[in-house]
């Protein structure tokens, strides 16, 4: 009986609600065999008593699969959440594990296509434009959109400490793969390299002193998201949907995921709430009122509704967000204007 054959069996065992096994995100802490008998420790950060029920079946399970395996004995080491920044016990809400950055908010969706990208770009544009110094981190490797969404195709230099300096633009500094690679590169990496990188952007960039950190998620509810939920102590996410169910049924899956994890769900973002023509016809083209029930079904704030517009596209294309543009003139920028303003109210409450 060895290390190698108990690791082996485990990682058979999932992370509830994600894909990633519980010996890939080094929860195994220590493994004592004595003879055929077996002894495994793991610890684990949640306030949710099914995730290490789960975890601690599933082990007896996989353990007791190995043949000529003795007795087995698991302990499950759980810990408080607030213990995620740094160790830091003490911390109160709003401290972050990231030197100089108060807020980090991540912006999620439960699947592509429904504007994600688009809505943190001009979040972190709207905070800007209050006076705030603001950051914004792509966390989707696979399909990176900053560059283009900013208007700029600079390589990030390093400093003396090797920490990558973030490229600035429009009062923003960024980080994204799409500084790294030309545009027909693929990100082509599996999972501990992706998270690898995922650590890298929040670790090892030098941010600087900033009040506002957006996290543009990729789609979904796998290792991304479980490594940025463990590396850095999160304010609160927002979600984005659609109005149309389609939307929504993967919204609810986002929420439910950060729920595992004791992140706070800052509240819901309706993109592509309805179109409005030259006439001031509204037309609601992917269904009405779909992110107003999903709030109320999670008991959070409506953080805004976001029309689609053709304007919105072009300054996308052009690298000049939709919310640069003085409000009085885009119902876009003005609903961008007002989400920031109350993902700033839930943040600092």
């Amino acid at each position: 009986m060895t290390e190698e054959i108990i690791k082996s069996a485990l990682s058979s065992v999932k992370y509830p609600g994600f894909s990633r096994d519980i010996v890939a995100f080094g929860l195994i802490k220590d493994i004592k065999i004595y003879d055929a008998d077996v002894e495994v420790t793991i610890s684990i950060q949640t306030k949710d008593a099914a995730v290490p029920e789960t975890i601690f079946k599933e082990c007896q399970d996989a353990l007791n699969k190995i043949e000529g395996i003795g007795q087995t004995r698991v302990n499950i080491d759980v810990k408080s959440p607030e213990a995620q920044a740094g160790g830091d016990q003490s911390a109160k809400k709003g401290k972050t594990s990231i030197p100089g950055v108060k807020q980090i908010i991540a912006v999620a969706s439960g699947k592509g296509g429904v504007g994600k990208s688009t809505v943190s770009t001009n979040l972190a544009v709207a905070l800007a434009k209050t006076g705030a110094k603001v950051g914004l981190c792509d966390c989707d490797l696979y399909g990176p959109s900053t560059s283009q969404m900013f208007g700029t195709k600079q390589q990030p230099l390093a400093n003396e400490r090797d920490e990558i300096i973030p490229i600035e633009a429009h009062g923003i500094k960024l980080m994204s793969m799409s500084f790294l690679l030309d545009d027909n590169s693929p990100v082509i990496v599996r999972g501990p390299l992706a998270t690898r990188y995922t650590q890298q952007f929040l670790r090892q960039v030098e941010w600087g002193e900033l009040d506002y950190l957006i996290l543009d998620l990729p789609p979904g509810t796998g290792d991304i998201q479980l490594t940025i939920v463990q590396t850095v102590a999160l304010s609160g996410a927002v979600i984005v949907t659609t109005p149309q169910e389609v939307a929504l049924i993967d919204a609810r899956k986002a929420a439910s995921m950060f729920a595992k994890v004791n992140v706070d769900i800052i509240g819901v973002v309706e993109n592509m709430a309805w179109f409005e023509c030259d006439h001031g016809t509204r037309y609601s083209i992917f269904g009405e009122g779909g992110g107003v029930r999903e709030a109320e079904r999670l008991k959070v704030p409506l953080l805004g509704q976001i029309p689609i517009d053709v304007a919105t596209r072009e300054c996308a294309d052009n690298g000049t967000p939709v919310a640069l543009l003085s409000e009085t003139d885009s119902s876009v920028s003005a609903a961008f204007k007002e989400t920031a303003a109350k993902v700033v109210a839930r943040v600092q409450r």
